[in-house]
């Protein structure tokens, strides 16, 4: 008797993704926590639901030709984000190529969790109603990031990842999805109502809803199309992966329009949640940490059951970012198993314990030790957000583009497309996309700014 591989990729897909479970799977790798606290700050900048409407276009146009490339990929080499270039019939300098898109979510995850551990912190300390108990928000925020606390929740963080990662496909990362995507949208709900019910609020939804197309410039077309990128985790290896372990008769056309549509409403209703809860309060939506540690606790306290509510959004806070981090995680684990034949466990555990080791300059990079908060222009945290963000994720949309636009002679029978279809795909990934990514990037390196 043969002893099965360890590695399902490599042995028929025997732990693959039921057609549900991959779309919840999917959107939750793209519901994470820019959209939430970055979405509201680049609209209100750029005429709000005038930049909306762009940004619908932008993900059309750009986001969703390259994930369906990337979910392509993935099915027809049904190994990791860099083997399966190579496997899909790419020559091994894609496969090297690709292993940017194995390193990119690694070093993203080692930052991500530390975000999420926050998440974690403050929802248990607004139910508790601790949060509330020092109107010095941003004094907590900033004691709180500077002490060594996040450490301990970044590591709960890690730890909760992982266990869904070591369950696997199936047992582990669809199951996580189907639970916490449904009590993410449940939440979604409920604090939309909370906030567009706020005395007040409908300054802030006209804001968002009312177009100001005067707002709008070539520099609003570059933000629109870089979010669109970013918001579908295009360029870090998820996608790839996740296509991996997709059954072979789910159809990528329509799992793509279903991922995009849940993206956009995903950032549809956090602009219901945060324009509405801003305006009530007198805040401005401000982009990062400062709205969502500082400015919305204010807010919270100031309202009826507020902690609850406080306690159900940094709940929601933390279902995104865990969702997103169970994505990234995979990536790294599903390469060592593909590339090395590692079993699951061991491959989580190693990449598990090196996310913790490496995320501690950047979690130490807020006050703790000077070296890594005065690095320049940024702290550690922020340099390593910078490279991943603006440099590694485009590089990376870049190659899948390229790949499957120029290079790949099965991308027709593995996208499933007809030839209608298919003939605009390839013109989008030929002539339009790559253009755009090289814009996108040139512009967030600060090579190219239009205004």
């Amino acid at each position: 008797m043969t002893t099965p591989p360890k590695n399902p990729a490599a042995s028929g897909k025997k732990d693959q993704f039921s057609s549900a479970g991959f779309i919840l799977a999917a959107i939750g790798s793209s519901v994470g926590l820019g959209n939430m606290w970055k979405f509201p700050y680049i609209t209100g900048q750029n005429g709000g639901a005038a930049f909306f409407l762009l940004f619908i276009v932008c993900l059309i146009v750009i986001g969703l030709p390259v994930l369906l490339a990337e979910l392509a990929i993935g099915r027809a080499g049904r190994g990791s984000a860099a083997t399966s270039f190579v496997k899909a019939g790419g020559s091994k300098v894609f496969g090297r190529l690709g292993l940017l898109q194995v390193i990119a979510p690694f070093l993203i995850l080692t930052f991500y969790v530390i975000v999420a551990g926050w998440t974690l912190h403050y929802a248990v300390q607004s139910f508790s109603g601790h949060l509330y108990s020092n109107p010095d928000f941003k004094g907590q925020f900033n004691s709180f990031i500077g002490g060594y606390m996040p450490i301990i929740w970044q590591a709960v963080a890690i730890l909760i990842t992982g266990f869904v990662v070591v369950k696997g496909i199936s047992g582990g990362i669809e199951k996580f999805n189907k639970v916490l995507i449904p009590g993410l949208i449940i939440l979604l709900i409920v604090l939309m109502i909370r906030a567009v019910s706020l005395p007040g609020a409908g300054e802030g939804v006209s804001f968002f809803l009312n177009p100001d197309f005067s707002k709008l410039t070539p520099e609003s077309a570059l933000v629109a199309l870089g979010h669109a990128f970013f918001s579908l985790s295009l360029g870090m290896g998820i996608l790839l992966t996740y296509g991996a372990y997709v059954d072979k008769r789910q159809s990528l056309g329509s799992a793509t329009i279903a991922i995009g549509v849940g993206d956009l409403i995903y950032a549809f209703v956090a602009g219901l949640i945060i324009f509405p809860t801003t305006a009530s309060f007198g805040i401005e939506p401000d982009s990062g940490p400062s709205l969502v540690f500082i400015a919305l606790p204010a807010a919270f306290s100031a309202m009826p059951f507020g902690a609850f509510f406080g306690g159900l959004f940094f709940v929601l806070l933390a279902i995104a970012a865990l969702t997103s981090a169970v994505s990234l995680l995979e990536v790294p684990v599903t390469y060592l198993m593909d590339r090395w034949k590692w079993g699951r466990t061991k491959s989580v555990v190693i990449i598990s314990v090196l996310v913790l080791l490496l995320g501690l300059p950047s979690a130490l990079s807020f006050g703790i030790v000077p070296g890594l908060s005065e690095m320049g222009s940024k702290n550690f945290f922020d340099w390593l957000d910078f490279i991943t963000s603006n440099i590694l994720l485009p590089v990376g949309g870049l190659i899948t583009t390229i790949f499957a636009g120029y290079f790949w002679k099965g991308a027709a029978e593995a996208a499933g497309l007809k030839s209608g279809w298919f003939r605009v795909w390839l013109f989008m990934l030929r002539y339009v996309a790559p253009i755009l990514v090289l814009l996108v990037l040139l512009d967030t390196t600060g090579i190219l700014k239009l205004k």
